[in-house]
Order: structure tokens, then sequence, then C-alpha cells
């Protein structure tokens, strides 16, 4: 079966996915894939050919795994497929030897990622009451655009793409809102948006700038920033060290 093709609807849903991330990382390239039923190949291809600057798959992986490591890998990821998460992978391979990160890197650069169980993500604290949530559905039945929406709820405007990604993922809603003014041409960082965010946890950063929660880790490592359940400053000093 061949890859869906790029549909309009498909476009915009992957353009919002992606948000403001640069360069947008392996890792939300996988989760788009998973989100829209391709290969993190076509995500990789159709984002570059759209402009975006998107990390390279061979230059996740941070150790270096053996030709007998990079089979027996192979082997366990599609003889368990969707059984396992990457830090489960992690914890049972080589004895723990290589972090969920690496593992991950390396089974993206096998284009394994279909095998891999989705990690749960923890419930997160409601940041729309059911009132803003009906007029959120209420207005895109309208054909609102996204400005029109985030000025009628006094919120940002990745927040309300953030949003209605999640009402498409339940099915609430059959696309994202159309924005009046392109993404390419905003130059509003979603982050500074919002503030203070040091009593923010990341579930609730992801949800408000429309981000996955790595790619909350990945903004928040980058600037060194800290959030309540994440510390981005001390991890930017391991990195760099």
């Amino acid at each position: 079966m061949g890859v869906p093709k790029w549909t309009d609807e498909r476009t915009d849903t992957l353009t919002n996915f992606v948000g403001n991330e640069s360069p947008i990382s392996q890792a939300t390239v996988a989760e788009a894939a998973d989100e829209l039923g391709t290969s993190p190949r076509s995500v990789s291809s159709k984002l570059r050919k759209m402009g975006f600057d998107v990390e390279l798959a061979s230059s996740v992986s941070t150790k270096t795994f053996s030709d007998e490591e990079e089979a027996t890998l192979s082997e366990f990821v599609t003889g368990n497929s969707g059984q396992y998460t990457y830090a489960e992978i992690a914890a049972a391979f080589a004895d723990g030897h290589y972090t969920a990160k690496s593992i991950q890197g390396k089974i993206l650069s096998m284009e394994l990622t279909g095998h891999v169980k989705p990690t749960e993500k923890p419930a997160s604290v409601r940041t729309y009451s059911p009132d803003e949530e009906s007029t959120f559905l209420g207005m895109v039945a309208d054909g609102a655009f996204v400005e029109e929406i985030a000025a009628a709820l006094n919120r940002p405007i990745n927040s309300i793409r953030g949003k209605a990604l999640s009402f498409l993922r339940t099915g609430e809603i059959n696309a994202i809102p159309k924005q009046k003014e392109s993404q390419a041409a905003s130059k509003v960082d979603a982050l500074t948006e919002l503030g203070d965010i040091s009593d923010m946890n990341v579930a609730d950063i992801a949800d408000e700038i429309g981000k996955t929660e790595r790619g909350v880790k990945t903004m928040l490592t980058r600037r060194g920033l800290t959030a309540a359940d994440y510390d981005g400053a001390a991890r930017k000093e391991r990195v760099a060290s």
C-alpha cells in the first residue's frame, strides 16, 4: 500500500502539528507520521518542500550500534510489533546500554517507528472550560478563522491551533480552522506569548502552544527555560558539558 497523498487538508494538519519548531526534530516527524498515517520519510520530504528545516534522521542516534546490535534490535522491534515503547525497548535491549533517545534515533533511521507502542500521555489539567470549548466548536462550525477564535476566547493563536488539533483527534471537528495570516509570515513566538511558564507543566504548555510534549522539552532545553516538571536549564548544561 502506497503512502497517502498530500491533500490541502492533510497539509494544513501537518503545518499546525509542527507549529513553530525549528529545526523540526525527527521525534516530531515520527509523531506527525503516526498522526497522519504515513511514513516519517514522506513527512520529512513534505516539510522540506514547504521550506521547513528538518533534522536529518542520520544525526539522531547518539551512540554507535554494531551491525549485530542493529540486526538484533530490528528483529526485536519487528518481532514484538506494537508491544513496547521506546523506553521499554531501551530497558530490555543490550542490558540497558542505550538510552531511550538513542533507541528512538536508531529505530527512526531504520524506519521501524510503526512497530513501536506509543507512549501513554498522562492526563493534563483541563485548560479550556466547557463553555470555551462550546464557543470554540460553534465558531469552527461557522467557518471562523483561527485569529477570530483566538480573539473571542482571548487565547494565543498557537493555543487555538493546539486545541483544534485535539478536537481533530477526537473527531469533534473535521479539519483545522484556517488562518488569515500564513504561519510563515507570523513572527509571534509561542513560548514568549505564554509569559512565565515556571508554574506550568509540560503537558499544559504543549496544549497551549499546539506542540507535542517532546517538542516542548526540546524548546525548553534549547532556551534553558524551566517548567514545573522539566528543568530545561539543567538539561542544557548537561548537553553542553
